[in-house]
């Protein structure tokens, strides 16, 4: 399973440019969904993703897994760099302060810029069946299951050899991220 440092500042800075698209706010569901597809497109086309989160397939369709715990907490802890950006009334996550993007490249800045052009007004249900359509989600019935980024690579057309190389080069970043996770 390919791993990636999850980065709660980019995953944050991600949602509040489509949330900005968006006039302020969207449902969250969507939210969630566009920026798995945004970060979709980034693997495929630079082989690391935008957000650098863990991905399952869930009964509404493949889903960034600690943007949705993140999107999901009722109690945020008060250093909270997700909440300072984005916050959940319900069913829709508003955005809560001025854009920033620092932390993101051009690059992915345009990713998710096209993401919104293409899936943006859609609604959200849309969105989900957008989602539920791409090779790598299964229906989970009652548990979520793993997405593999290589699969998303696999599909794509990455062969057996390049899909290795990514995997060692993301599992080398993983790896001293977590490093200097334990330094500090």
């Amino acid at each position: 399973m390919m791993r990636f440092a999850f980065n709660e500042r980019r995953a944050a800075q991600a949602a509040s440019i489509l949330l900005d698209r968006a006039g302020g706010s969207m449902d969250y569901l969507k939210l969630v969904k566009l920026l798995y597809l945004a970060d979709r497109v980034a693997l495929i086309e630079t082989e690391t993703t935008i957000t650098l989160d863990h991905y399952a397939s869930m009964k509404h369709g493949p889903t960034p897994c600690r943007t949705l715990e993140l999107m999901l907490q009722e109690q945020p802890r008060e250093d909270s760099i997700w909440h300072r950006y984005v916050k959940r009334q319900h069913f829709v996550a508003h955005l809560c302060g001025p854009v920033e993007w620092e932390q993101l490249s051009e690059y992915d800045v345009d990713r998710l810029n096209d993401i919104y052009e293409t899936y943006g007004k859609l609604r959200a249900s849309q969105v989900v069946s957008q989602t539920q359509a791409l090779p790598e989600w299964r229906d989970p019935e009652e548990s979520p299951i793993p997405i593999d980024p290589t699969d998303i690579l696999r599909y794509a057309g990455y062969s057996d050899y390049a899909i290795e190389l990514v995997a060692d080069n993301n599992e080398a970043v993983y790896q001293m991220h977590s490093q200097l996770v334990r330094v500090r």
